[in-house]
């Protein structure tokens, strides 16, 4: 058995919403899902992408995927990582293809120089915490996240 980390391409779009799909039914938020096929496509391999994906293969079937970008800390003076999505198919949880997508990505941070690599769990998901626990996560509990969508975020920008 072999697990290989990949960036993903151009034709790994209808896999990647896949995941997304499955990842939201996970989180009991499919209803919240609006991202299509052309917004993947668009977003990730347009001519200027700003979200990246990684996909985890086990002995070359799709196991799971990793969607990040790059953000940026005023306070470090560099750039960060901010992961966006980590799932892995039920199927082939506990094989250890999620720590492999997170050093991966940690890798990415230290030879690329970056600040941080961060990202949000939901409170509920336990299992989610403790692994994130195991790998030297330590929550920002000082920090509340703050969100304008839909009505709010069309009444403030023509307030």
């Amino acid at each position: 058995m072999s697990l290989s980390i990949r960036p993903a391409t151009p034709a790994d779009a209808p896999l990647i919403l896949a995941f997304v799909r499955e990842l939201a039914d996970y989180e009991k938020l499919l209803h919240e899902v609006e991202a299509g096929l052309a917004d993947i496509e668009r977003d990730l391999f347009g001519p200027n992408p700003r979200v990246f994906c990684d996909i985890a293969e086990w002995d070359g079937a799709p196991a799971g995927f990793a969607l990040w970008f790059y953000n940026y800390s005023t306070f470090r003076g560099r750039h960060g990582l901010y992961l966006e999505d980590l799932y892995v198919r039920p199927a082939y949880r506990g094989r250890g293809i999620a720590r492999a997508l997170m050093r991966h990505l940690a890798r990415r941070c230290v030879e690329e120089g970056l600040g941080r690599f961060e990202w949000w769990v939901l409170n509920w998901n336990e299992p989610a915490i403790r692994f994130y626990r195991s790998i030297g996560a330590a929550p920002m509990d000082e920090w509340t996240v703050q969100r304008v969508t839909g009505d709010a975020l069309k009444a403030l920008a023509e307030d």
